[in-house]
């Protein structure tokens, strides 16, 4: 995309380390910040991001907490920003270097007012290269936060990966607005629902930016009730058509059948294992594992109803779900431990098996 990277962070495990390889790469533009604490992190990648940098900052559970708020202006400015959480056990100080999966409803919904954000997760070591560029893809193309959901297990692991070349990389397209005639700060896109991108300084494209809402189009000022109800339904919608760029989701195993397990982020090679020794064993099983979680695939719904029983293995106490049960009304059944360490094979093979019967 020919922007540089800005990357803001305050040292938390288990995220350092992406601070401590990213200042190993300046010969490549790269920009690394330690700020003073997590809130002055956020800040100064919006402010890159303002300035037509690639702005990402990361941190873990509790960082996010203090992040929020400025999360939040990001979402009111409509400005790309990327939120790596390397998830950890909470709460508070919790369990800093074991891993867990309760970051979800923080990502999601962890913001004052009606403050939507694009949530992704890889599920393998190698996937966390690939969808760090779908993070940043999204948040040029919606002008809008993406959280990128790692964990410590993830962070910590490792697998063999051919490392790409450059050429072979997904192209991340970014158009500035440069014409003053025709610019007006929050005019949209028509598919994406995308503001403008002006970098400042360019002539002509002065424009109001902050925290307070913004009155359609012009951008000014505005406390005018019907306005404020149009913004806030923009801003949803405009997280909503991801969905239209999310690809068909992969099923290991039959489309239909007896059970469906569920998943997101780490639990990726247990929940295979479980499966496929299951389905080894003459079992009509088989899994998903979602990568986009807000918004969720435009196939999920239908997806699920194909089969009788839904199980979803999750190191928290059940918010996938519970999303699933309240998006699609579809009768899903939690696997959850919370114990820091990653769900094993044998325990999910052994949940397949109380809901669907028999032994494997």
């Amino acid at each position: 995309m020919g922007r540089p990277l800005f990357y803001g962070s305050y040292p938390i495990t288990p995220a350092s380390d992406i601070l401590h390889e990213l200042a190993r790469h300046k010969n490549f533009g790269v920009k690394t910040f330690q700020a003073e604490d997590e809130i002055a992190a956020v800040c100064a990648a919006i402010g890159a991001s303002f300035t037509g940098h690639v702005g990402l900052t990361g941190t873990s559970g509790p960082g996010v907490a203090l992040k929020q708020e400025a999360i939040g202006l990001a979402v009111m400015t409509e400005l790309p920003l990327v939120i790596v959480n390397v998830q950890r056990g909470g709460p508070s100080t919790g369990l800093p270097t074991k891993t867990e999966q309760a970051d979800l409803f923080q990502a999601v919904w962890g913001r004052n007012g009606e403050c939507p954000a694009i949530v992704v997760a890889p599920a393998t070591p190698a996937e966390c290269f690939s969808m760090a560029i779908e993070a940043v893809r999204l948040a040029y193309r919606y002008m809008t936060p993406v959280f990128y959901l790692s964990d410590g297990y993830l962070a910590n692991g490792a697998e063999p990966w051919l490392v790409p070349e450059v050429e072979d990389l997904p192209k991340i397209e970014v158009e500035f607005a440069s014409d003053p005639a025709s610019f007006m700060p929050y005019a949209r896109d028509e598919e994406t629902l995308a503001r403008p991108y002006a970098l400042p300084g360019t002539p002509g494209l002065e424009h109001r930016i902050g925290g307070i809402e913004k009155q359609d189009v012009t951008g000014n000022i505005s406390y005018d009730p019907d306005n404020h109800d149009h913004m806030v339904r923009q801003r949803a919608e405009k997280v909503r058509r991801v969905a239209q760029e999310i690809p068909p989701t992969t099923i290991n195993g039959p489309a239909t059948g007896d059970l469906l397990v569920v998943g997101w982020g780490g639990t990726y090679g247990s929940i295979t294992a479980a499966v496929e020794r299951a389905q080894a064993a003459g079992k009509s099983v088989a899994s998903i594992h979602l990568r986009h979680l807000n918004p969720l695939p435009p196939d999920l719904g239908h997806i699920l109803r194909e089969y009788r029983k839904v199980l979803v293995p999750e190191i928290n106490s059940g918010q996938l779900v519970r999303v699933l049960r309240a998006e699609y009304l579809v009768d899903a059944v939690g696997f959850n431990r919370v114990r820091g360490v990653p769900l094993a094979s044998e325990e999910i093979l052994e949940a397949i098996n109380q809901l669907i019967g028999g032994n494997a």
